[in-house]
């Protein structure tokens, strides 16, 4: 499990590396609402947070070796840059339709691509047997403490920035970063609640939490292209399962009210948002989530497509 000195320990090497940023909690008047602008990240995604906590952790020997992850892209990204970081090897397996702002992203950074199938058990299984012949390491993308207790670092910030705070909302692939910010809160001492927001073409969390036990889909499909695991992780499952009183709730939202959050983003704030970090906004735009000023949305990625953008100007 994830302890508050492991997430504490985690926050402080962040802040030592300068390796990712502590990003602005905005307030903007048309939402109600605050955002925690995670898409401001070096390389536009929150996920540099564990990337780095988990490449920190290994071994000096394993590290040299160079280290290896499956992505959709934004984890894949993160690993590459911290990679770059340490001056280490990085490979992403990626899927065959993954966005070219992402691919690139790797690509910007150092990393290695490699494409494989559309699903996240195809880049899974083929990450695994490159780490196997090659002797690389493997950085999960959600599922692993390190990853978990680098993304708690989130909401520790989101409670220095607003200790008022009330309810954060928070888009959910994996699970990495809603656990986290819950086991955050807990190390925080904060009494704030959390709602998770799935697409509904994904709903993994919502079945689990109402199976009470980690459901696998048969698969996945939403515009929202960071959200479209197949299942929570275990790890970040227990987390979520130890605080189940700290959720408030998980709701759905549909593909066109992710690519209206896009758009109303870009339009109103001028803030490019890729559709897995909108998916806040659209709960909130939808009424499935409250608004108030103690309430913070998790803008968890900026990696967009700028044709989703196109129609706004």
């Amino acid at each position: 499990m994830v302890t508050a000195p492991d997430i504490h320990d985690a926050a402080a090497a962040l802040r030592r590396s300068g390796i990712a940023r502590r990003t602005r909690l905005l307030y903007v008047e048309e939402l109600g609402a605050h955002l925690k602008l995670e898409s401001e990240q070096p390389m536009g995604a929150f996920k540099i947070r564990g990337a780095y906590n988990a490449i920190r952790k290994l071994s000096d020997p394993a590290r040299k070796r160079g280290v290896i992850t499956y992505s959709s892209g934004n984890h894949g990204q993160a690993v590459a840059y911290a990679a770059k970081h340490f001056g280490i090897r990085a490979v992403v397996t990626m899927p065959e339709t993954a966005p070219a702002v992402k691919v690139d992203g790797v690509k910007k950074w150092g990393g290695e691509v490699v494409f494989a199938g559309k699903t996240s058990e195809d880049r899974r299984i083929t990450a695994e047997a490159i780490a196997a012949k090659e002797g690389l390491a493997i950085v999960p993308p959600f599922d692993h403490p390190d990853i978990v207790a680098g993304q708690a670092s989130v909401a520790l910030e989101i409670v220095e920035q607003l200790p008022e705070v009330e309810h954060i909302v928070v888009p959910v692939g994996g699970g990495g970063l809603i656990s986290g910010i819950v086991a955050g809160l807990a190390a925080a001492g904060s009494d704030a609640d959390v709602w998770g927001v799935e697409p509904a073409g994904a709903p993994k969390l919502s079945q689990s939490l109402a199976a009470r036990r980690v459901i696998r889909l048969q698969k996945t499909q939403s515009v929202a292209d960071g959200l479209i695991t197949l299942n929570i992780g275990e790890i970040p499952f227990a987390e979520l399962t130890r605080e189940r009183d700290r959720i408030r709730g998980v709701v759905l939202v549909e593909d066109d009210s992710i690519r209206a959050a896009v758009q109303f983003l870009w339009r109103t704030v001028r803030l490019a948002v890729e559709p897995s970090g909108a998916a806040t906004t659209a709960a909130l735009l939808s009424g499935a989530v409250p608004r108030g000023k103690a309430t913070v949305l998790v803008v968890s990625g900026g990696n967009v497509d700028p044709s989703l953008l196109e129609a706004t100007d």
